[in-house]
């Protein structure tokens, strides 16, 4: 089944390797046997973890081949988008990030498992790490799927990114409503353009939207705020 990806991927517009496929099976079967005990996902059909998760996190690549530089996933969860753009891109540096224990155990243990080379998993909070210099406006390129509405989540993720740089966030159909919402979150911490792609997963699975916001400005050092607000509190 998932030599069909190479073909689904194609008309997606997303260039993806044959080879690379055994390594998609394996996390899929990973995903599926560590599901049981740590409730990592609730789509558990092959095929659908196969379009709804793999293809979904490739929509990035249609917007411009593999990211150059550090790529940091904010809210990895299960490891998307960033583990299917690391096995779609061998050469990628990734960071993944999440705030739960078994989570960040189960991104561990999958990229020793898929022996995916320069990742890395942080178990902590994003307005915590954010705080940290050696992350702190870091990243080219910074992403994020289905973790927190985009008001919320531009605070949590663009302290990440370099100026000059995208934070890209994977939505649903209301992505762009999300980000006239936004606007003046966005302004505050540093960005003042975006870029929306919508596209449709295959066999009719559903529309998805993804917001490339272009970081222009440093973000404000009072940015994120203390662990919790950001959610309780959006800008």
């Amino acid at each position: 089944m998932y030599e069909e990806m190479v073909e689904l991927a194609k008309n997606m517009g997303v260039r993806l390797s044959l080879e690379v496929i055994p390594l998609f099976e394996r996390y899929a079967a990973l995903l599926l046997q560590e599901n049981k005990n740590k409730n990592l996902t609730r789509i558990t059909e092959p095929r659908e973890i196969m379009i709804k998760h793999f293809l979904d996190s490739l929509a990035l690549l249609a917007a411009g081949g593999c990211p150059q530089g550090p790529l940091l996933d904010v809210g990895s969860g299960a490891g998307m988008p960033g583990i299917p753009l690391k096995i779609a891109c061998p050469g990628l540096q990734l960071t993944m990030l999440d705030a739960q224990k078994k989570r960040a155990a189960f991104l561990m243990l999958a990229a020793e498992r898929l022996a995916l080379s320069a990742t890395k998993v942080l178990h902590r909070r994003a307005e915590d790490a954010a705080r940290l210099t050696a992350y702190r406006e870091a990243f080219p390129v910074v992403v994020s799927r289905a973790v927190a509405p985009l008001n919320t989540l531009v605070e949590l993720c663009l302290p990440f990114v370099a100026v000059g740089g995208f934070f890209v966030a994977y939505k649903g159909p209301e992505g762009e409503n999300e980000a006239q919402k936004a606007r003046p979150a966005m302004t505050e911490l540093g960005c003042d353009a975006y870029d929306v792609l919508v596209y449709q997963l295959p066999e009719k699975k559903g529309e998805r939207t993804l917001l490339l916001l272009k970081k222009n400005r440093p973000t404000p050092e009072k940015y994120p705020r203390k662990a919790g607000l950001p959610a309780k509190r959006p800008l």
